[in-house]
């Protein structure tokens, strides 16, 4: 496993639309260790391919630092409710944003062994979801932010 460089704001690939997952192969499994081990290192929560330069569709996700969600080709089928709330980004590095996002959502995908799961969540996990998603089509928190970043002090570090 090894620690990968984040893309930044700015970079081109952070804008790209991810290709699907036809298969595990060693390699795809690698880079998931090393998302998981990038994610952990910079205390995010979540964490997208291409945050770290693969136009592949998958995202890892640990809201609890109990058990990652691994999603490969992930998509929402179900939201509903709304919550407004502080959201930052590992590839905007000591920046915040006021986002809306939906409260519940329902996601879908494969896992690490490419079998179906269902993923179900509320609040931190769904703007989790949400926001991770949004980077396998190219898109960013920042374009969702109600008014100006904001720098982020040491107490806002919780959230990714």
């Amino acid at each position: 496993m090894a620690i990968r460089n984040i893309r930044e704001y700015g970079d081109e690939v952070l804008t790209k639309t991810c290709k699907e997952v036809k298969e595990m192969t060693p390699r795809t499994k690698e880079l998931i260790e090393d998302m998981l081990e990038t994610m952990y290192d910079a205390n995010g929560v979540g964490l997208a391919a291409p945050q770290v330069g693969i136009l592949k569709r998958i995202v890892v996700i640990d809201t609890t630092g109990e058990d990652p969600y691994i999603l490969i080709n992930p998509r929402i089928v179900e939201s509903s409710g709304e919550q407004t709330g502080q959201e930052g980004c590992l590839s905007v590095p000591g920046k915040f944003g006021i986002v809306t996002r939906p409260n519940y959502v329902k996601a879908v995908a494969l896992d690490v062994n490419m079998k179906p799961i269902e993923v179900e969540g509320t609040e931190l996990l769904a703007r989790a979801i949400c926001h991770e998603l949004d980077h396998l089509d190219g898109h960013l928190y920042v374009e969702k932010a109600e008014g100006p970043l904001q720098d982020m002090t040491y107490e806002d570090e919780e959230e990714e």
